[in-house]
């Protein structure tokens, strides 16, 4: 019988857009507590005043160690736990290696990789005081599969695989499940759909793209499972990407 998910305090991190935003709107129907992180003050107020529930809106630049624990700090004052921390926030650079941009590669994979493992270990010890808890990052298909024209961001997520699948076992005597999501590709900012025409087109049918709002509800699902069960890696495509 799936675990209600009524109270339960949540972060999500890129919460302003994308994944994040529809995984906070979704949380907020089922009565959670939410945490909104991401850069975008504006956006982030703007989302909160949305939610019919509790919504603490915290301004952070994954790439600074101190914001990431300002967020959790926050947290802890605001609600007096953390149950879920939802490692969502990533970026996506693809092209030729050797032409790209360094600095921009090295900033991705401190964002995808760096800020996971800062909010999963920020969030553990008060876990393992609460003896529970759910750690939930965003992967991709691009962390079980090496795609030629995205090499340091397939790099990052297989980073990510990496970390859930060997962390998650030191995790769980201590009640902690660590699980990860691991869409196709998506209709979002992400994957360059800024244009509402678009989004709404794959809303519609269009079996190319996920939606965010896919995303979301099988976040949802994973959290949703009684505690004894661990989901290890929940991967979702587009139907017309299922030979992958």
């Amino acid at each position: 019988m799936p675990q209600s998910l009524a109270d339960k305090v949540v972060i999500i991190t890129g919460a302003s857009s994308g994944i994040g935003e529809a995984f906070a709107r979704q949380l907020a129907l089922h009565g959670c507590k939410l945490t909104l992180a991401a850069r975008s003050s504006d956006k982030l107020e703007a989302l909160a005043a949305e939610l019919a529930t509790e919504a603490l809106v915290a301004p952070a630049d994954m790439t600074v160690p101190a914001d990431i624990k300002k967020m959790v700090d926050l947290t802890q004052e605001r609600f007096g736990r953390i149950d879920v921390m939802c490692a969502n926030a990533g970026i996506y650079v693809p092209g030729d290696f050797a032409d790209g941009d360094i600095e921009e590669l090295i900033r991705m994979l401190k964002i995808n990789i760096g800020a996971v493992l800062r909010c999963a270990h920020l969030v553990i010890p008060q876990m393992k005081a609460q003896g529970t808890g759910d750690i939930i990052v965003t992967s991709s298909i691009s962390g079980f599969i090496d795609i030629q024209w995205e090499p340091i961001y397939s790099a990052s997520k297989h980073a990510v695989q990496t970390f859930a699948h060997t962390v998650r076992g030191q995790l769980a005597g201590a009640g902690i499940r660590l699980m990860s999501l691991a869409p196709g590709q998506v209709a979002n900012q992400l994957w360059g759909f800024h244009d509402a025409a678009d989004i709404a087109r794959v809303s519609a049918g269009d079996r190319s793209h996920l939606t965010s709002e896919d995303c979301a509800e099988a976040l949802v699902y994973m959290l949703s499972q009684p505690r004894r069960v661990t989901i290890r890696d929940l991967v979702i495509l587009p139907q017309n990407q299922v030979n992958v």
